[in-house]
């Protein structure tokens, strides 16, 4: 009877983490790309330079990942060839916690990435979360010979071949548009200038020596009363840390133009790079350009002045544009080419390249 119990928690609890977790990256597998190219910038750097052979291919690693785990819960769940499913699963995790305790221990990947932007995990929490959930795993994987399967053959087929099918559709819609849920501190409807402030003041505790003993108080007392100082740590360092830090827009010359962007109706064009080679996009952008009349249009990107220089002149871009950081940019929008419409530094719109807008639409949010 307990083992009945133990087994129904384990298939629940797995089969339902690795959904969640499937659909929370579904939603995103641009960041799951831009996640999995950390990891392999950090692995050809400390492993082999092979690695960079994969950089390339980290958007259809990342969907296969992506597909798999939501199979792989599915599958759990019905208990659907739980031999295949459970040896599969096994490896999986055993290669993620080893991903995650290297991340946590040798502190190269910040954020694993495990529930997207939804959830952020410190290195640390992703590990100890994979400790717990390789436990019930491994139940499933010892015991794996004694289930038997929940529904016929031909229902648990059309279930796991539908789940595939759906997965790759939506995680395909998402990497040609935006993401459907927008978890990033950017999304519409969003301050900019306002995240890029503390909710609270840090709170700091400090720890001190006297007489042998460790005393801890919320302010700095005096050496001249005998107290030495020991160290110190912030009690609400996430409530009192900015959604937005690193967000910083300069001229060519290095003037910093920050705060431009948050005056009037901004339309902004952020280009992560210049691979980008669709004449007919370019021409939707030039073409919202010239039609624009309450807005100021700019171009925000992590390209050299030499090389930005050459791409506008090829496609005509008759835009003055501005340096920021790569990273800043991947997070303001999954796509690049993006628009981007910030009025009074708040942000009212975002579209792909897939999807710009006409001038017409751009002039009616801003009037």
């Amino acid at each position: 009877m307990f083992k009945k119990i133990i087994d129904i928690f384990s298939r629940v609890f797995v089969g339902g983490l690795f959904i969640f977790s499937g659909l929370i990256k579904l939603n995103d597998p641009i960041g799951t790309k831009i996640k999995l190219e950390e990891y392999f910038e950090v692995f050809s750097s400390d492993f082999g330079s092979f690695f960079e052979w994969f950089i390339p291919m980290a958007l259809p690693i990342g969907m296969v990942l992506i597909v798999l785990e939501l199979v792989l819960g599915v599958a759990v769940l019905i208990n659907y060839k739980m031999k295949l499913s459970m040896t599969v699963m096994l490896s999986l995790m055993l290669f993620f916690t080893f991903l995650t305790f290297y991340s946590a221990y040798f502190n190269k990947v910040t954020d694993c990435g495990c529930f997207g932007d939804a959830i952020p995990l410190t290195p640390w929490q992703s590990f100890y979360k994979d400790v717990i959930l390789m436990v019930f795993v491994a139940h499933l994987f010892w015991y794996r010979n004694s289930y038997e399967p929940m529904l016929k053959s031909s229902l648990s087929q059309i279930i796991v071949g539908g789940t595939t099918i759906v997965s790759f559709i939506v995680g395909i819609v998402a990497i040609m548009h935006l993401p459907y849920i927008d978890f990033r501190p950017y999304k519409i409807g969003n301050s900019i200038p306002d995240k890029m402030i503390p909710e609270e003041s840090p709170i700091v505790q400090y720890t001190f020596e006297k007489a042998g003993e460790e005393v801890e108080a919320l302010k700095f007392l005096s050496a001249d009363e005998g107290y030495k100082y020991v160290s110190s740590k912030v009690l609400n360092e996430k409530a009192s840390t900015a959604k937005i830090t690193d967000y910083q827009v300069v001229s060519v010359e290095g003037e910093d133009f920050t705060e431009e962007t948050f005056t009037g109706n901004k339309l902004l064009l952020l280009f992560y790079n210049t691979q980008f080679d669709d004449k007919e996009k370019m021409d939707q952008i030039n073409a919202l350009i010239e039609g624009l009349e309450n807005a100021e249009p700019m171009v925000l990107t992590s390209s050299g002045e030499a090389e930005f220089e050459a791409f506008r002149h090829e496609y005509q871009l008759a835009v003055p544009y501005y340096l920021t950081d790569a990273t800043v940019l991947k997070a303001m929008i999954r796509s690049n080419p993006g628009v981007m419409l910030v009025r009074q530094g708040i942000v009212f719109g975002k579209w792909h390249h897939n999807d710009v807008p006409t001038a017409e639409e751009i002039n009616a949010l801003t009037r």
